[in-house]
């Protein structure tokens, strides 16, 4: 019997590490997979739709909302993102688990649809070092770091809800957390039933 894939949900405030965690964990974890996301802001610097992000206007993303394809959805700084359901339900129906890079609203909503959503919640070490982190990555203006900042006080707080906490101090350390939580969740006694089943049944 083929092993049904995890969901794995990761999320943190903005300049924490997220992304390059992210793409260290699927580089050294096999059968994952990134969910692709859609959303209506524009790209940024090198990103391709398709590979990084489905880039849809607003009145496309509405009709998707209407239609119920969102897994989760939520509105970040002005932007909207969403996660189809249909196309994380195939992956993990093909036993891949799905890393889902999404923030702490669309977490919770995860969490409500596929109740054995694994949810992984990182942390800066310190704010003064998150905000340094912002200022030298030189992409938002004063009041938006500002911004940005406060937010990442309510998401934190918000991390109650997870499963996982992860600092990213050190950038190797962080990864490799990471990378054992996922590989102590597959192990997880509920996930083995098949396993189970197949060593104790009568010929």
């Amino acid at each position: 019997m083929k092993r049904r894939g995890i969901p794995i949900v990761i999320s943190a405030a903005s300049g924490t590490g997220k992304t390059s965690l992210c793409k260290r964990l699927l580089e050294t974890l096999s059968h994952t997979a990134r969910s692709i996301s859609y959303t209506t802001r524009p790209p940024r610097g090198e990103e391709v739709h398709g590979r990084d992000y489905f880039f849809v206007d607003g009145a496309t993303f509405d009709q998707m909302v209407a239609d119920g394809e969102f897994i989760e959805w939520a509105e970040v700084f002005g932007r909207r993102y969403g996660t189809s359901f249909s196309a994380v339900q195939d992956q993990l129906d093909q036993g891949v688990d799905v890393l889902l890079d999404i923030d702490v609203q669309g977490g919770m909503q995860v969490r409500e649809r596929l109740e054995h959503a694994l949810l992984i919640f990182l942390l800066p070490p310190s704010m003064d070092e998150l905000k340094r982190r912002l200022i030298n990555r030189a992409e938002d203006a004063p009041d938006v770091i500002a911004r940005r900042l406060q937010e990442a006080k309510n998401e934190i707080r918000a991390s109650k809800d997870y499963d996982y906490l992860v600092v990213n101090d050190d950038f190797d350390q962080a990864a490799t957390d990471l990378r054992a939580i996922v590989r102590t969740h597959r192990l997880r006694r509920n996930r083995r039933d098949d396993l189970v089943a197949a060593l104790t049944t009568d010929d």
